[in-house]
């Protein structure tokens, strides 16, 4: 049983609305402001006060036009939708806080690896080693088919394409740039020495990258990678090179589950089971009773439309559930979209036959994660609970409104929470800010652990420079 504090992010897209089906119609919602700066500015600013370990931001580069064969219902209720780009929003959330940390989703299915590279070296100079990268491979055939494919590759092909491209990343983080290449000697009239450079030389099934990495190493080097696969070669995936794992489950039970498979994935990768740290998906609802919390959860839910969550789960999965009487039970479905999201329906429960309209009104709050309701004491033993019997080592904290959800927890939970040591305490005054590593696995532990492939590239290269000629 883990005594450790929960690490604790907020979960976010860069868009009107998120998970939560209607939320932009609750009063006082700021989701209309997600093309303000100033917006996230502020939010910013208010995760750092409240010490949240970091924010965490989803993506997609697709648009939901599973549900009825368009994407009406998924405009209809803002369902991820307008979405812009989340990295270009890190430098300048990072630039009004000393201390949160940014964890932020690209796809590699559509951009070349010596891009993406240059892309998180980047951001992890701008942030002073504060970024993650949360590596998904795309589930939409809208963004195939507007990024130039007929169709998406298969699930198991795009992650043997990413099992290559993440070797790619290793060697341009890693091994191209020894850490004293730049040297800025004035006198010799050398900023780079080009003899601590190194072409990386690869040449694969999917990739051939000759040359050397565009940027000096980082203060991480390799951003810390998050993943979020949990079908059978999504998992084998993250045993490899996963350090944080994103779950999504019904209920803490599930979770268990699915974090005990993690760490077995890690064991038979060759590493530490517990190098890699599980993050659960949960989105609470707190008030100062149990009883105004579920007032204020049933308020929530008259905002939310049947169409605005399965056109969620259309895009998710592929699966139109239009097609399909509402109270009919959901049977698994082989998809070439998030087949985790099917199989959490219709496999991972197995006392429950789940209908359309149940998936719905799941889905309604908080989207594919858990929600808890209730005053601060209910939610604490929820999250103590997850942690317990979850084994997770922290959440992605959702929301019904923006930002008033993540308002309304750090003022009522967030000091129980705290009372209880169920999250991590308050900084000490002058802390010195951490890299998103070091929060994750201690101070001290800047670059990736031992047994991780990127420490097999950083440290082979290493060993060859000092070793006799």
């Amino acid at each position: 049983m883990k005594n450790e504090p929960l690490s604790l992010f907020a979960f976010d897209i860069l868009a009107p609305a998120h998970l939560t089906s209607g939320s932009w119609r609750n009063e006082g919602d700021q989701g209309h402001r997600y093309t303000d700066l100033s917006y996230w500015t502020d939010v910013a600013r208010m995760l750092e006060d409240a010490h949240f370990d970091g924010i965490f931001f989803a993506d997609t580069i697709g648009y939901h036009d599973v549900y009825e064969g368009t994407a009406d219902g998924a405009l209809r209720d803002a369902a991820q939708f307008p979405v812009n780009d989340p990295t270009l929003l890190i430098s300048g959330m990072a630039a009004v806080t000393r201390h949160l940390t940014f964890g932020v989703t690209c796809s590699l299915t559509y951009e070349q690896p010596y891009l993406m590279a240059r892309k998180f070296s980047t951001l992890d100079h701008l942030t002073a080693g504060r970024v993650g990268w949360n590596i998904v491979t795309s589930y939409s055939e809208s963004a195939a088919r507007n990024l130039g494919y007929t169709q998406q590759l298969t699930h198991d092909e795009r992650y043997d394409l990413a099992d290559e491209y993440m070797e790619v990343c290793y060697k341009l983080w890693e091994s191209s740039f020894d850490e004293d290449a730049v040297v800025m000697d004035s006198e010799s009239a050398v900023y780079v020495d080009p003899s601590r450079v190194h072409p990386i030389e690869h040449s694969g099934k999917y990739f051939s990258v000759p040359g050397f990495h565009l940027c000096e190493p980082s203060p991480q080097r390799t951003p810390v990678l998050f993943q979020a696969g949990a079908s059978p070669k999504g998992m084998s995936f993250a045993g490899k090179h996963a350090e944080s794992v994103f779950i999504n489950t019904t209920s803490a039970e599930q979770a268990g589950r699915s974090v005990q498979k993690i760490r077995q994935a890690a064991v038979d990768a060759g590493r530490d089971p517990e190098s890699i740290k599980v993050v659960a998906l949960i989105t609470v609802i707190v008030a100062a009773t149990d009883e105004e919390a579920e007032a204020k959860h049933q308020e929530y839910r008259t905002n939310t439309t049947i169409e605005g969550a399965l056109a969620r789960f259309g895009g998710w999965t592929g699966i139109d559930l239009s097609a399909y009487d509402l109270d009919m039970p959901l049977k698994s479905i082989e998809t070439r979209g998030i087949q985790s999201i099917v199989d959490m329906f219709s496999k991972a429960d197995p006392d429950r036959e789940w209908t359309p309209r149940q998936v719905a009104d799941f889905l309604a709050i908080g989207g594919t994660g858990s929600t808890i309701v209730g005053s601060p004491e209910t939610v604490a033993a929820e999250l103590r609970r997850w942690r317990d019997v979850g084994d997770i080592d922290g959440i992605n904290l959702s929301y019904t409104t923006k930002p008033g959800g993540w308002e309304q927890f750090i003022e009522l939970a967030l000091p129980e929470l705290r009372r209880q040591e169920l999250v991590s305490g308050i900084r000490a005054e002058g802390q010195q800010p951490l890299t998103l590593r070091e929060k994750l696995n201690g101070t001290g532990h800047r670059h990736t652990l031992e047994g991780h492939p990127a420490t097999g590239h950083r440290t082979r290269h290493l060993s060859a420079a000092n070793s006799p000629v």
